[in-house]
C-alpha cells in the first residue's frame, strides 16, 4: 500500500501538460493601430529592395502615431501615443530629421540608445531590458526595429534560430499591446518570386509576422524623365486582407538651417496582389520579362489569328509571365480584345490583322466588320482588362 501511495505522490509531483477547454477561451476583437495594415500587439515585417524608402515609410507611420494624424487611406489614427525607434543603420540625428520632416511630435519619440551599464543596446540580447523600460511609458504604441535581422544572434537563415530569437520581440508587443514593425531587405536575385519568400534570411521572419508589407520602386518607362513612383503593398496577412496598398513618392524638406529630412508623400490607393504589382514595378524598364519582351511573345502567339483570352492566360502562365505584365504589353504589341458575337468568349488579336479584313462599306448598328453583336476595339469582359 505504501508503495502505491509513493507512486501516486511521485506521479503528482511530475510536470504535466494543462489543457484548456475551448469554451473557456474568451473571444476578443483584434486591436489595430492602423486598421488593415498595422495590428497592435503583433509583429509586422516591412521588406523591399535598397533605395525604396522602407525606413522613411516606417518613420512616416511613426509620425502619424505620435500626433494622431491621418493614415495613407485618409482614416485617422485613433490610438495616438509613444513610438520607440531602434536603428542599427542610421544615427539618431538622421532619423530625427526624417521624423521632423514627417511632422512627428518629437516629445513622443524615444530612441533606443544604450544600456545603463554603458554597453550598446543589442536587440538580440537586451529586449527583456527594453520591455521593462518601455512599459513605464504612458502609451507605447509602436516599436520599430531596423533591421529586424539584428534581433537574431544566431544564423538568420535557420528557421529554428530565427523563431527563438524573435520570440522575445513578439512577446514584448503582445504584453504591451504595442505594434512591432521590423524592417528588412529582399534577397538578391529573387525578382518574380512570391514577395513573402523574398524577405532576406529564413522564411521564419515572414512566417512569424502576422502581416508582411513590401515596398518597391517602379522603374520608369524608356524615355520617361519623371520622378520614379513607388508602391507599398500587403503581401501577407493572417488577420485581414492580403492585397492592396498605396503609391507614394519620397521628397525632402528643410527641418533646420542646413538640415534636410526625407519624408513620404502618399498618393493613390492601389488594388491587386503584391506579386503582380511588384512584377510590374520591377519589369517596367523592359528587362527579360518586361512588357517589350512580352509584346514580342504576344505578336508571335497571335500571328496565326485570334486566340481566346483564357488560352492567352494559360500560355502566358506557362511562359512565366504574370497576367498584369501581359495586359500591359497589349498596347505595345498592337493587340485588341473583342468578341466575335453575342455570348461568345473574348478573343485577343493583332489590330493590323483585323484592319486587313474590315468591310469597305460604312457600318451601321446592324452591320459591319464585327456584325450585329460585334464589340469595338478595347472593350473588355471579366477575363481581361486593357491598360
Amino acid at each position: 500500500m505504501n508503495a502505491a501511495q509513493d507512486l501516486a505522490r511521485a506521479a503528482a509531483a511530475m510536470p504535466s501538460v494543462r489543457l484548456l477547454r475551448g469554451d473557456a477561451v474568451v473571444l476578443e476583437p483584434l486591436c489595430w493601430l492602423w486598421p488593415g495594415f498595422l495590428p497592435a500587439g503583433m509583429l509586422t515585417i516591412l521588406g523591399g529592395s535598397p533605395g525604396c524608402g522602407k525606413t522613411t515609410i516606417a518613420l512616416s507611420l511613426a509620425a502619424t502615431v505620435t500626433r494622431g494624424g491621418t493614415w495613407p487611406d485618409r482614416s485617422r489614427c485613433t490610438r495616438p501615443g509613444d513610438v520607440i525607434v531602434w536603428s542599427g543603420e542610421d544615427p539618431h540625428a538622421v532619423t530625427a530629421a526624417r521624423l521632423t520632416a514627417a511632422g512627428a511630435d518629437m516629445t513622443r519619440v524615444h530612441f533606443v540608445d544604450s544600456v545603463s551599464d554603458g554597453e550598446a543596446f543589442d536587440p538580440a540580447r537586451d529586449v527583456p531590458l527594453l520591455e521593462s523600460t518601455v512599459q513605464r511609458l504612458t502609451a507605447p504604441r509602436l516599436l520599430i526595429v531596423d533591421p529586424i535581422v539584428s534581433a537574431v544572434a544566431g544564423d538568420s537563415h535557420k528557421g529554428a534560430e530565427v523563431r527563438r530569437a524573435l520570440q522575445p520581440v513578439v512577446d514584448l508587443g503582445q504584453r504591451l499591446g504595442c505594434a512591432v514593425l521590423g524592417i528588412t531587405h529582399f534577397s538578391k536575385a529573387t525578382s518574380g518570386r512570391d514577395p513573402v519568400e523574398r524577405v532576406t534570411g529564413s522564411i521564419a521572419f515572414a512566417a512569424l509576422a502576422r502581416l508582411v508589407l513590401v515596398a518597391a520602386k517602379v522603374k520608369p518607362e524608356p524615355g520617361d524623365q519623371g520622378e520614379p513612383r513607388r508602391v507599398l503593398m500587403r503581401a501577407k496577412s493572417n488577420v485581414g486582407p492580403d492585397d492592396g496598398g498605396f503609391a507614394y513618392a519620397l521628397e525632402r524638406k528643410e527641418v533646420a538651417p542646413d538640415v534636410e529630412g526625407q519624408r513620404v508623400r502618399w498618393l493613390e490607393a492601389l488594388e491587386g496582389s503584391a506579386r503582380d504589382l511588384l512584377a510590374e514595378a520591377e519589369s517596367a524598364n523592359d528587362g527579360d520579362d518586361g512588357p517589350g519582351h512580352v509584346a514580342a511573345w504576344l505578336r508571335e502567339l497571335l500571328g496565326a489569328g485570334p486566340v481566346s483570352v483564357r488560352e492567352v492566360k494559360r500560355q502566358a502562365d506557362e511562359a512565366g509571365y504574370t497576367w498584369r505584365t501581359t495586359q500591359r504589353a497589349m498596347k505595345r504589341a498592337g493587340v485588341q480584345s473583342q468578341r466575335a458575337g453575342f455570348g461568345k468568349p473574348a478573343e485577343w488579336s493583332l489590330i493590323e490583322a483585323n484592319h486587313a479584313t474590315v468591310a469597305p462599306s460604312a457600318p451601321h448598328k446592324n452591320a459591319g466588320a464585327n456584325g450585329a453583336n460585334g464589340v469595338a476595339v478595347g472593350v473588355t469582359d471579366d477575363d481581361t482588362e486593357v491598360l
